[in-house]
């Protein structure tokens, strides 16, 4: 399945894992179909790391969400540079609508073990057109705002995803 990710400084294009992480991919879906990531906003930027959105308006509150997913990040898919994943609490389970791009190989973040601190954030694709784009999130200056560290100075929105292909 190909998505595209509108934001305000361009468009990233995913491609989405079906096979290894169907109810990761599944949930993303519902997410987009019902509209939940139009205006929401890249609100966690670490250079060198990774960029989160999905979750929090441009006034930081967060958006309400659908129940939290099963962990599948013991699907063997790694959190390489470019790859997209799953971004949850503590609990291995807490998964809903955040994601985050790792703009850098992050395999401390890969599945482990099935224990609090093994399981790791499920990979459930990668970034094939609009790599650019991730960059230039990623440069953002950020600061700190309404309880949130690493948050661009400039609100960086997703107007929407869209689904592209099956």
């Amino acid at each position: 399945m190909k998505v595209q990710i509108l934001t305000t400084l361009g468009n990233i294009q995913l491609e989405l894992d079906t096979e290894k992480a169907p109810k990761t991919v599944e949930n993303f879906k519902a997410y987009i179909d019902s509209g939940h990531y139009e205006g929401t906003i890249f609100h966690r930027v670490i250079e060198d790391f990774m960029i989160q959105g999905g979750g929090l308006d441009a006034d930081m509150n967060s958006k309400d969400t659908m129940n939290p997913i099963e962990n599948e990040a013991d699907n063997g898919l790694s959190n390489l540079e470019g790859t997209i994943a799953m971004a949850r609490t503590v609990e291995p389970h807490s998964a809903s609508a955040q994601f985050f791009i790792n703009t850098t190989d992050n395999a401390f973040l890969d599945h482990r073990g099935k224990t609090d601190d093994g399981w790791g954030y499920c990979v459930f694709g990668k970034v094939v057109e609009g790599m650019d784009v991730v960059e230039k999130i990623e440069e953002s200056p950020t600061i700190s705002r309404s309880g949130y560290q690493d948050v661009p100075n400039d609100v960086i929105f997703i107007d929407k995803i869209e689904i592209i292909s099956d």
